[in-house]
């Protein structure tokens, strides 16, 4: 038996859904009065049905839409760095297996079972996204499980954007160990710098690792423009693969400086342009530049539902400005991070702006998210990367 309060689904709620792998219970589906409210965020409940028997034991924060994330189907499990470190082994197993260096995501979230954490691995240094209430509770029992794996540097980034509805801070600190330099990321024989306390997200996107590669796969003796580049990551890859050219446009100062870097380190030279990246593609249209490869990364247009439609709006935007672009012949790759924006819709929105522009497509490849960033079956908000690459015919 547990000495854990219980958190009681509502008889409208679907226990079944949990009991078959869903991962979360939502504020609307659980008994809300004052002895469920009481519990403080990041605590430890057993999730029980409406008829009070047991489904395993949860995380809860009253405090947020998600009120319980399913931790263990045991609801007697112990959770602490013991745990989280067998969590971490069978993640990392999958990893290395995967891939001939310590380079990925090592957690993705409630698809490795570890609901709202994500830990981007860069050699000997993991840095943590606690992205849930119980997991930055416990970061220091997730510092030493990544050190018994052999990690010597942790950084706490906090700078993902689901924690302020977790009501968790935005200070980021070191949890073992530091480092002041970018680091070195080998990926699809380009080399990478990531900047882990300053940079975006983690510091470099490892989901787009196998569309870089297809990419890359076209690009030898090739004209390159990556358009909202980040560090340059379709830039660096084509390079690698033998493009002629590359241009990499961002409108992050810092963020070219670190594409540049990665080209240096690889012997290449790569040429930026700083600057919105519509103005900047329409500024090239009227200067009459073409390319080979045209590929256009941009950030999450509709993060969730109530921005899609005028997320929609703006992915077609961008196919229209970026096909006029596309030499006859060369390939368009258009990609979308906004998980509210499934792949029908996104599809739908690109082929749009590319006829608008008055070119004709074929489409030659859907792509996602590299196996180290796994879909949770039953979770559509864990498969939100969609990369589609367009031959523009002559």
């Amino acid at each position: 038996m547990t000495d854990l309060p219980s958190l009681r689904l509502r008889p409208k709620a679907d226990a079944q859904r949990i009991r078959h792998g869903h991962p979360w219970a939502y504020l609307d589906d659980v008994v809300a009065d004052r002895r469920s409210r009481a519990l403080a965020p990041g605590s430890l409940a057993v999730l029980e049905d409406a008829e009070r028997s047991p489904l395993g034991l949860a995380a809860v924060n009253m405090g947020s839409r998600i009120a319980a994330r399913m931790l263990d189907r045991d609801p007697a499990a112990i959770i602490d760095a013991r745990w989280i470190e067998t969590r971490l082994r069978v993640a990392a197993q999958l990893r290395d297996r995967l891939y001939d260096a310590p380079f990925y995501r090592l957690i993705h979230a409630e698809a490795d079972g570890l609901p709202g954490v994500v830990i981007d691995r860069f050699g000997d240094i993991a840095v943590l996204q606690p992205n849930a209430a119980w997991a930055d509770l416990r970061a220091d029992d997730f510092a030493t499980a990544l050190q018994a794996l052999g990690l010597r540097h942790v950084l706490l980034n906090a700078s993902g954007r689901a924690r302020t509805s977790e009501g968790l801070d935005d200070a980021s600190r070191w949890l073992a160990g530091g480092v002041d330099a970018p680091v070195e990321v080998p990926m699809n024989g380009a080399i990478y710098l990531a900047d882990l306390t300053g940079g975006q997200k983690t510091g470099l996107f490892y989901d787009q690792r196998p569309n870089h590669a297809f990419v890359a796969r076209l690009a030898e003796g090739a004209r390159v423009l990556d358009v909202f580049s980040h560090v340059g990551g379709f830039a660096l890859a084509a390079l690698a693969a033998g493009a002629t050219e590359a241009t990499a446009i961002d409108g992050s100062a810092p963020a070219l400086d670190l594409a540049l870097g990665g080209a240096r380190a690889m012997g290449r030279s790569l040429i930026t342009r700083k600057g919105d990246a519509f103005a900047q593609m329409a500024a090239l249209a009227e200067d009459g530049e073409t390319y080979d490869l045209v590929v256009a990364d941009p950030p999450a247009f509709a993060p969730a539902k109530p921005a899609l439609t005028a997320g929609l709006r703006a992915y077609e935007r961008v196919a229209k400005l970026a096909a006029p672009l596309v030499a006859p012949g060369g390939t368009l790759t258009l990609c979308s991070c906004s998980h509210a924006a499934e792949l029908t819709k996104f599809r739908a929105a690109c082929i749009r702006g590319i006829g608008r522009a008055g070119r004709q497509a074929q489409l030659i490849r859907t792509g996602f998210a590299g196996p180290d960033h796994p879909v949770h079956p039953q979770l559509a908000e864990s498969g939100y990367l969609k990369a589609l690459t367009f031959r523009l015919l002559p």
